[in-house]
Formats: C-alpha cells, structure tokens, sequence
C-alpha cells in the first residue's frame, strides 16, 4: 500500500500543537519557533505530495466508511492551505508576541490547521463531515481568544449556530446518500450517480447545497462573516483564505453527483449570483478596510458557488485558489495598505463618464470579448456556453474601466491605461481557463450541455449582473440625489438582514463564553 505524501502534512502541526497547549502563556518558548518550521514541514510536505502524485499518478486508500485520495484536486488544496497555514503562523510569530495566551493561540491555529489539511484530502463523506466539525470547534476556539469582548462572543455564538446547521445538513446528508447507495466513498457516488438519483438521493443533494451555502456564508445567513473582526488577524486571514472555501471544495469533491441533480445546479446558480451581486454591492458601501474585505468574501464565495451551478469546476477550483491568496495577503497587509492610503495625497476631480460613454464602453468591452473569444476557441479549444457567460460576466467589471477612459473630461493616457487594463483582462481571463482545464479539467466533470433551464439561468445571470454594471457604471451621476444617500445607508447596513437574523436568534445577547 503506497501512502500519500502529503497525507503526512498533518502530523508535525498537530504535534507543535500539543506541545504548545502545555506552555499557553506569554513568549512560550521555543513554541513560535517550531510552530513556524511545522507549518513550513507540512507545506513542503504537501509539495512532496503534488511530485508524488505527477510521478505515480492518482491514489485511494479505501475502506468502508474512511477513504483519502491524492488526485489533481487534493493535492492543489493541500498545497494551498500548507502555504497559506505558513504565512500566517509566520505572521503570527510577531503579531501574537507578546499577548498573555501567546503559546495557548498557537496551539489552537495550528490544531485547526492540521484538521484543514486533512479534510481537504478525503476521500469520503464520514472524513469531510468529522472535519467540518471538528474545525468548526477550532475556528470557533480562535474567535473567542479574546473572550472579554462581548462583540467576539456574539460572532462566535452566530458562527456556531450557522456553521453547525451545515454540519447537520452535511451529516444528515451523508445518511440519506448511504441508505441510497451503501457508501460514503465520494468516488463511488458520483459513479453511481450516473444512472440517476432515487428520491433519497434527491434529497440528500438538497442538504448537500444547504450545507454549501451555510459554509461559504451565502445570502441571507452570511453575517457572521462580517462580524469575525474582535479576533486576531491571523484568524481573519485563515478564515477568509482557507476555511470558508470548504463549501466549494465539498462541491467540487462531490461535482459528479452535484451535477446529477438539474435543480441543485440551478439553485447554485440563484443562490450564488444573488450573493454576489449582494456582497459586492455592500462592499463598496463599507469604510472600514477589513469589513469591506469580509464583504468582498461573501462576493467572491457567491460567485464561485455561481461558477459550482454552470458546471464550471476547474474555473471553480481556480476561483478557490485565487481568491485564497488574494485575501490572505489582503487581511494580514491590511494596516500597511491604511497607512499607504493616509500617506497619499487625496485626489483630483473624478471624470465621470456619461450616459453615451457608458454605452460605448460596454460596446467596446463586449466587442473585444468576442474577438479573442473567437480567437481562442479557433486555436485553442470550443468554449462552452457556459464558460463564455461567465466571461462576459467579468467583462461587465473591464466595461466600468473603459467607461472611465471614455469620460468627455478623462485624459488620454487614462485612456490608454483602461484600454491596456481590459486587453490584458480579457486576455487573462482565457489564458487562466486554458491553465485551469489543463489542471483539473481531467479529474473533474465537463460542463453539461445547457438545455431550456440552464440556457434560461444564463440569460438570468447575464442580465442580472449587465443591470447592475451599468447601474455602477452610472451611479457618479446619480449619486448626490437624496434617494442614493438613502439607498447607500441602507446597503452599509446590509440591508439589515443581520439585525434580523440577531434578533430571530437572541444575538444581541452576547453568549457566554464557556
């Protein structure tokens, strides 16, 4: 039996990890040392297993109930959460130095870390679901370090409630998938899947979307998210990085079976693009740095979960990968990113593209989309409808840019520049999907054929976020109207959907920390 490299990664962070719960006090020496070269050892244990999987190929390591594999997916995720587990205990070292229960954080991140590592590399449903749970207690653990702050108990208490009914949905639907197939083995299932889903099944791929949306903070119980900022920015950095994109890997893992199910894939869609528009629209509202961030999280997690409903898993996986690296480095620089903004001077009179700008901008970007569209799928390879929509939807944000250079006030070399910026953004978008099919593309279903449902959630999606461009597009000139000022203050606040689900759940009463 050949055992996965990277099955190792978990092994010398967990150790650290005990041996830091036995010093939890201040400069616990020599634990900051050994948790950084831990978490340094399980990364490069994760590359060892990318090599071993590219030399030896694809391996399971099946029983019953209990299963891990090494395939193109898990070996990517190892790598991503072994790196990212790095930069933030290295992080950690000089940003926790000092604190009271220094050695007492260290153990419970690197206890977490180690859980991540492993669910990420299973193979079965009874693994995924224990360590969603188990890294549930310890994510919950580090939002409470500082337990004295009434507003970490409230996020810690909601995070519980949200995190734990995925949990229960997860568990239950692994039960239902049992009782239709005999076995929890993810591989199986998406094989067994092919010849169509019993009722039982049905109903267990429902749960298995709930589950999703709970874990990635869709809408309308995405709060939690947006409230996580009384903890540690290490925490911030691992939350938003790494243990929020277990929804989508549970989707990706399970994407035969996902994909068996028409409604579950059309919900996905719904579901996702509402909280992407939703997230981004909050987003641009907030002034705080990390608040905005947290609401770029539920963005970006909608429009993944977007790309999950299209069929588009490698793009999915991709959007993972990226937007994990993306937001590690964007909570943990997030200071120096407020002292670089305060150390600038403010800037000249905004140019302000107008209606018939707007026009051409879109025109122009929707133009150049098709013609390195063409291009692409004449010397590379046929795009499906749905890849092609998904890229339109990104050429929506290149037309804002073009519009700016359009502006009767803009000068030319912002011209240029935006004319520059959307070449290269269409150009990147293809080049990145190439990379992404390259990947995981044979490890991973292929988008289906769209019929009359998939065509009509495309056309949906298209105009939903084209609507919403524009309207971004046009705000400037709208923006002093006193209706804009109301509608502005309402989306700061979210629209209230989280006072609502505080006040449904008591959680304006701050829990109690044990």
């Amino acid at each position: 039996m050949v055992l996965p490299i990277s099955l190792l990664a978990p092994i010398p962070v967990l150790a650290v990890a005990l041996l830091a719960r036995t010093r939890p006090g201040t400069r616990p020496a020599p634990v900051p040392r050994l948790a950084e070269a831990a978490a340094l050892a399980a990364l490069g244990l994760a590359a060892g297993g990318v090599a071993q999987l590219l030399l030896a190929g694809p391996i399971r390591l099946v029983g019953d109930l209990v299963s891990v594999r090494l395939d193109a997916v898990s070996a990517t995720m190892a790598l991503l959460v072994g790196f990212v587990g790095w930069v933030v205990v290295r992080y950690s070292r000089t940003y926790l130095d000092g604190e009271p229960r220094e050695g007492l954080f260290h153990a419970r991140l690197l206890a977490t870390l180690a859980v991540v590592l492993t669910l990420v590399q299973s193979g079965s449903l009874a693994v995924l679901a224990a360590g969603f749970v188990v890294a549930g207690a310890g994510l919950r653990s580090l939002l409470l370090f500082y337990p004295e702050r009434a507003a970490a108990r409230r996020a810690a208490a909601k995070f519980s409630r949200v995190w734990g009914a995925g949990d229960a949905a997860l568990i239950a639907a692994s039960g239902l998938l049992w009782l239709a197939f005999g076995t929890l083995d993810v591989a199986q299932l998406s094989a067994l899947a092919g010849g169509g889903l019993p009722a039982t099944a049905q109903v267990a791929v429902a749960l298995l979307v709930l589950a999703a949306a709970l874990k990635t903070a869709a809408f309308p119980l995405h709060g939690w998210l947006t409230e996580v900022m009384e903890a540690p920015t290490p925490v911030s950095a691992l939350l938003h990085a790494g243990v929020i994109n277990g929804g989508g890997f549970l989707l990706i893992r399970l994407a035969g079976l996902m994909q068996a199910s028409p409604g579950a894939m059309a919900t996905l869609v719904m579901l996702g693009g509402l909280t992407a528009l939703f997230g981004a629209a909050v987003m641009l509202t907030q002034s705080a740095v990390k608040t905005a961030l947290a609401w770029s999280t539920v963005a970006q997690m909608g429009f993944m979960l977007l790309q999950c409903g299209l069929g588009l898993w490698p793009l999915a996986l991709l959007h993972i990968v990226a937007h994990a690296l993306y937001k590690a480095h964007a909570f943990l620089s997030s200071g120096g990113a407020v002292r670089a903004v305060a150390a600038v001077r403010r800037p000249g009179p905004v140019a302000v593209p107008g209606g018939m700008a707007v026009a051409r901008a879109f025109a122009l970007a929707l133009a150049l989309y098709a013609v390195v569209a063409a291009g692409f799928d004449t010397l590379v390879a046929h795009k499906s409808p749905q890849a092609l929509a998904l890229g339109a939807i990104l050429v929506f944000g290149v037309a804002y840019l073009v519009a700016q250079g359009l502006a009767d006030a803009a000068p030319r070399a912002l011209m240029r520049r935006t004319g520059a910026a959307s070449v290269a953004a269409t150009l990147a978008y293809f080049a990145f999907q190439g990379v992404a099919l390259t990947l995981w593309g044979p490890y991973l279903p292929a988008a289906p054929v769209p019929g009359s449902l998939e065509w009509g959630l495309i056309v949906l999606a298209l105009a939903s976020f084209g609507l919403v461009a524009v309207a971004q597009a046009l705000f400037p000139l709208w923006s002093h109207h006193p209706a804009a000022a109301g509608l502005r203050v309402h989306l700061a606040n979210g629209l209230y959907l989280n006072a609502l689900f505080d006040r449904i759940t008591g959680g304006f009463r701050a829990a109690n920390p044990n």
